[in-house]
């Protein structure tokens, strides 16, 4: 089998960062953690784990400080998990097997996500995407977004069909609501930067509605219960507020621009 570094970034996790850990120990090579100056017990949990553990006093964004953690990484590969998913059993047996594969012929593979709403796995919607989180380690590196930052590798793309990375990102509701609130302005701020047009709010609208439409009923999220039109309903709100946020920044940009 491949040596295998497994990376996580975490900042005040000492609730959910157990299970993560738990389910990587003994399985990974190495574990590294990048903990951004938590408040509470999340890195004396993680010392239980791994010695490789880095403290940083700042907060780049999510892919600078993905990229500090795969800098310390040592192994042929490497699977990244955040500190609020773990790999279940089936998923780790698959990993094995494509890292100890003589014929390997991708250099990343994505992993289906199994997302919790209230302690019940979700199927389809939202939760029928499959990040790519195990790649090569040689060549890799993580875009410089403050947010949905992507990982950048050559060669082909993968897929794992067997098990999950569980994710279970919602504390509460109210939890819920920020998480959605501060990732929508971060990714307005990103498409600001990038110089990528809003286009005004009726689109903004248009593109609400499409987002639900596209989680709800062409990924089929209406199968998954109240669960699965709550979560449409979350993205939808997401969508119209980052590119409402963009068309804001977009107005304060001509104001003062006619102040000058």
């Amino acid at each position: 089998m491949r040596s295998l570094s497994v990376i996580i970034i975490c900042k005040n996790e000492e609730d959910r960062i157990r299970p993560c850990l738990e389910s990587v120990k003994g399985f990974a090579d190495e574990i590294i953690v990048v903990d951004s100056s938590s408040s509470d017990n999340t890195v004396n949990i993680v010392k239980e784990y791994t010695d490789k553990v880095w403290v940083t006093e700042d907060w780049p964004g999510y892919g600078p400080q993905k990229q500090r953690a795969l800098d310390k990484a040592s192994c042929e590969w490497v699977l990244s998990i955040d500190s609020d998913e773990w790999i279940d059993d089936e998923i780790k047996q698959e990993i094995r097997t494509v890292l100890s594969s003589d014929k390997l012929t991708n250099t990343s593979y994505r992993l289906p996500w199994g997302n919790l709403i209230l302690g019940k796995q979700m199927k389809f919607g939202r939760s029928a995407r499959a990040p790519r989180r195990l790649f090569q380690r040689d060549g890799a590196a993580f875009t410089k977004h403050l947010v949905h930052e992507s990982i950048v590798l050559k060669g082909k793309i993968g897929r794992l069909e067997n098990g999950y990375l569980m994710h279970n990102s919602i504390k509460s509701y109210e939890h819920w609501i920020t998480k959605n609130r501060q990732y929508s302005w971060l990714t307005s701020q990103k498409y600001s930067a990038k110089g990528k047009r809003s286009y005004g709010i009726p689109l903004a609208v248009l593109r609400s509605i499409w987002t639900f439409f596209l989680i709800y009923i062409i990924r089929l999220g209406c199968l998954d219960g109240s669960r699965g039109l709550l979560v449409a309903m979350m993205f939808s709100q997401a969508s119209f507020n980052k590119y409402a946020g963009l068309w804001y920044l977009e107005q304060e940009a001509k104001l003062n621009n006619e102040k000058k």
